[in-house]
């Protein structure tokens, strides 16, 4: 019997886990680094993981090069109460682009991404830089093709759908895009795209009184999120949870004529 759940994987011998968690590993990523082996030119292993024994998540990190301090891909995944995969966090950075420390305070203390703390400087240079919340550098723009690996990775655990928790307003609205649909949250997704039009609550408050509420925010999702971020809604953006049924799309989309 093949394990369907990751407390099931991880019940596994290392050498299984790894192999199993390395499906959801798009091959475009790994061609465009060249590192189908997952190891490095030296000989290091470049994929790394939290996996153990007992737990029901896990955590993995691609590195592109052994010593480059972000993964070129982050996952977080759990399981969910009956069994199913939920995403916690996915991550696509560019090691390319520039790094803003949004992650971290000046002195080195962890932000959480700015939801436990931020570092308003380096979230400044983000937003300037064309960066949504959260990010540290710029993405790959390879979702679509890391959702293709990921739902290979689902069927292949016997599951039809699987969950994904947005962190921030923007990725909500992304994966509306990829075909994702709302367990919880969508009345609220209704309600912010009503607040930020012509008479809405959270269009007054686009003033231009911080880089976080520039007055055009009304019209961007990115620009929307970073005002969320700044804590226009007067809460969290908290309670979201979506999901996806294997190679269906729920066509929702909750911001429409809303550009990036």
């Amino acid at each position: 019997m093949h394990p369907s759940t990751i407390g099931g994987i991880n019940q596994l011998a290392e050498s299984e886990k790894r192999a199993i968690y390395a499906r959801y590993i798009p091959d475009s990523l790994l061609n465009k680094y060249n590192i189908p082996s997952l190891t490095s030119a030296e000989g290091y292993n470049l994929l790394r993981f939290r996996f153990a024994s007992g737990s029901t998540d896990v955590e993995m990190s691609l590195f592109h090069q052994t010593d480059f301090p972000d993964p070129i891909l982050y996952a977080h995944i759990t399981d969910t109460m009956n069994g199913q995969i939920h995403v916690l966090l996915y991550i696509l950075n560019d090691p390319a682009s520039i790094r803003f420390d949004v992650d971290k305070m000046p002195n080195g203390s962890p932000t959480k991404f700015g939801t436990l703390q931020r570092n308003l400087g380096a979230e400044k240079n983000a937003l300037e830089a064309g960066l949504a919340p959260g990010q540290v550098r710029r993405g790959l723009r390879l979702l679509g093709k890391a959702i293709e690996a990921f739902e290979e990775f689902v069927t292949s655990l016997g599951h039809d759908m699987y969950f994904v928790e947005p962190l921030y307003y923007h990725n909500a609205v992304i994966f509306e895009r990829y075909g994702f649909s709302y367990q919880v949250g969508k009345r609220l997704m209704n309600s912010i795209h009503a607040g930020f039009q012509d008479e809405g609550s959270f269009k007054s408050q686009l003033n231009g009184s911080n880089p976080f509420r520039p007055l055009d925010a009304a019209h961007s999702i990115r620009k929307r999120s970073w005002a969320i971020h700044d804590g226009i809604l007067g809460e969290s953006f908290t309670n979201v949870t979506m999901y996806k049924r294997v190679g269906e799309s729920a066509g929702i989309n909750t911001t429409p004529d809303c550009k990036w």
